[in-house]
């Protein structure tokens, strides 16, 4: 994951600083310097480091932090607020044009991910309660217009293209259809290239004169380091772009471009990818990124995930027949599938306070889900309902259809039996009490395949 190596190396800063007791001046210059190497080999730019540090050092001396019985916790909190000056302070937020549609334009080298994220884009907004509708600019790269197609079909989304007439001419009747179907939101994939050529930019240039585009969206990928801030600078150089999504963030990737792209340009990131799937795009919160940089996780994120994804009527329906003692394997089948949803569950858990260093070794086998699914679908609808049918012939059945042994099924089925005895404390009176004192388990635990 990005920032793994800074936060470790950080983490060991902060580390020796408690191991001194009261701080000396020394100390806190020595820490900043072994903070500004770390930002360094996290490939971020050098002055943007060197200026990060000494103001870290002039803020931490200048307040008389080494006075402090708590002078490491008030280190921490000035490089964290700090970082997150870095890195914009608020949340930056797409323009809304006065009148329907907001336009969104799309640009970027060749690779990026252009194609994919503007499906990604897409999705978020739909999901938001917009109408997007995704314009195929891109006539040059084979099957781009048939890709853009497919990402969204994916999304739900229409995609409105016209071959290979001048890319501002679709964008235009695009704009025109978009006003007559009321789709509120049109965002234009347009063509990239290997490197920043005057070609291109003259292209985009004319798509903008063409159709004042409200929002110019960059998309960088954060695995090529510092070409991808010297990209940002050229860019928004010749079209003054309005923000940056970064791709791969979830990758092997050191994170310095992250850190080092507002400052350089004054632009904002205002997503990022962190997956292959359409669902994988973030908003980018500078607090919460600068909190997850220093090991205190994201919990914000974590929350707002689970209330956006999780469907608060199936959880009631789910709390109450809890309640009433009769969970069956549709219930089990139903949360798990409600668990997917979310994302990968280690991303999830990394989201904690402390997690994600503990997880980074940790290989989590996210096909677990699908093995139970496997199994359970593979169930008669009387043997989901009742699972005390299942004899030894019921059990080599379900683990043939489901590709699956008989340990595999014997494992769930034990598991669920282990579940419905912990979930009979929930039956009775004392049944709401408990659900309201302890919460509602969304997540069951143990399915070790």
């Amino acid at each position: 994951m990005a920032f793994d190596n800074l936060s470790d190396k950080i983490s060991a800063v902060f580390k020796k600083l408690r191991s001194r007791g009261k701080l000396t001046e020394s100390d806190v210059k020595e820490a900043m310097r072994e903070v500004r190497l770390a930002l360094l080999e996290a490939d971020v730019n050098y002055k943007v480091a060197k200026d990060f540090t000494n103001s870290v050092a002039e803020k931490c001396i200048g307040a008389n932090v080494m006075e402090s019985l708590t002078a490491v916790q008030m280190v921490i909190k000035i490089v964290r607020d700090e970082l997150t000056a870095l890195m914009g302070s608020e949340q930056a937020r797409l323009k809304t044009a006065s009148k329907i549609p907001t336009i969104i334009m799309m640009c970027g080298l060749q690779g990026s991910g252009k194609t994919t994220h503007s499906g990604k884009l897409a999705k978020f907004l739909k999901s938001q309660g917009h109408r997007p509708m995704l314009v195929a600019c891109d006539i040059y790269r084979p099957a781009a217009i048939e890709q853009l197609k497919v990402v969204g079909e994916s999304a739900g989304v229409p995609v409105f293209e016209k071959g290979t007439q001048a890319p501002e001419k679709t964008a235009v009747e695009a704009v025109k259809m978009a006003r007559d179907y009321g789709n509120d939101y049109v965002i234009l994939d347009t063509a990239g290239r290997l490197h920043v050529d005057s070609e291109l930019m003259e292209e985009l240039k004319r798509i903008i004169k063409a159709v004042e585009v409200n929002n110019i969206l960059l998309v960088v990928d954060s695995m090529i380091g510092q070409d991808a801030v010297n990209i940002s600078k050229s860019f928004n150089e010749q079209l003054e772009i309005d923000g940056i999504i970064l791709t791969k963030l979830d990758g092997d990737t050191r994170g310095g471009a992250a850190l080092s792209i507002r400052a350089v340009t004054g632009k904002p990131i205002m997503f990022t990818g962190v997956g292959e799937k359409l669902d994988d795009l973030d908003e980018f919160h500078p607090d919460r990124m600068a909190s997850r940089i220093l090991g205190m996780g994201d919990m914000l994120s974590f929350i707002e995930k689970v209330e956006n994804e999780l469907d608060e009527r199936k959880a009631e329906e789910t709390a109450k027949r809890l309640q009433e003692n009769k969970f069956d394997m549709n219930d089990l089948l139903e949360q798990f599938r409600q668990i997917k949803k979310m994302g990968s569950v280690k991303s999830l858990l990394s989201m904690m306070p402390g997690m994600e260093r503990q997880l980074r070794d940790v290989d989590i086998d996210e096909r677990q889900f699908l093995r139970i699914e496997a199994i359970i679908t593979s169930m008669t609808k009387k043997e989901r309902a009742k699972p005390d049918i299942l004899n030894a012939s019921r059990r080599k059945r379900i683990a043939a259809g489901s590709g699956t042994s008989v340990e595999d099924v014997n494992r769930l089925i034990k598991q669920y039996e282990q579940m419905k005895k912990m979930f009979k404390q929930f039956s009775g009176k004392n049944g709401k009490k408990a659900m309201r004192r302890m919460g509602m388990p969304n997540m069951p635990g143990g399915f070790g395949f």
